[in-house]
């Protein structure tokens, strides 16, 4: 059952903790990214990086094609957006998008705001510190995971893969 987040402030007051047990499934790695695969437009999105060094949500130019969506839809964004080297990106516009997060047994649906921009990208999207910080979403890459609360309460937790 999705269940759509309008406000931040809606957001239950969950504990979100990480323990030995999110540890029992998580193959050695030698400090890999969170990445996890997201629903949004209706279609599933892979390889989504958990970038909490982004102070944007963004989606790649690619990935905004392969979804199919409409130039039409983009609102003009003016402000300037530099990548992680300090150079420039060229931003084609923002869209907004209900995104579903789900770990199979809770989901959690959001209006997320994702910058498009023209760059290459090894991933589809990064979701960043806008979009994490609305969900009240915690990242771990120790445990390779995402929690965030559902507004039943419930604790969904998202494995990177």
């Amino acid at each position: 059952m999705a269940v759509e987040v309008q406000q931040a402030n809606l957001i239950p007051d969950v504990d979100l903790t990480f323990t030995k047990a999110d540890l029992r499934d998580v193959v050695p790695h030698d400090n890999d990214p969170v990445v996890i695969s997201l629903v949004t437009a209706e279609r599933r999105v892979h390889r989504v990086l958990v970038d909490q060094g982004s102070s944007a949500d963004v989606m790649f130019l690619t990935t905004f094609n392969r979804l199919q969506l409409s130039t039409d839809q983009l609102r003009p964004y003016t402000e300037c957006l530099y990548g992680f080297a300090g150079d420039e990106v060229e931003v084609c516009g923002h869209i907004e998008l209900r995104t579903t997060f789900t770990d199979g047994a809770s989901s959690c649906t959001a209006s997320i705001r994702y910058l498009v921009v023209n760059a290459p990208s090894a991933y589809n999207i990064l979701l960043g510190r806008p979009a994490l910080n609305r969900l009240g979403a915690l990242p771990s890459t120790r445990h390779m995971k995402v929690k965030l609360p559902s507004l039943e309460g419930a604790v969904i937790t998202i494995k990177s893969y």
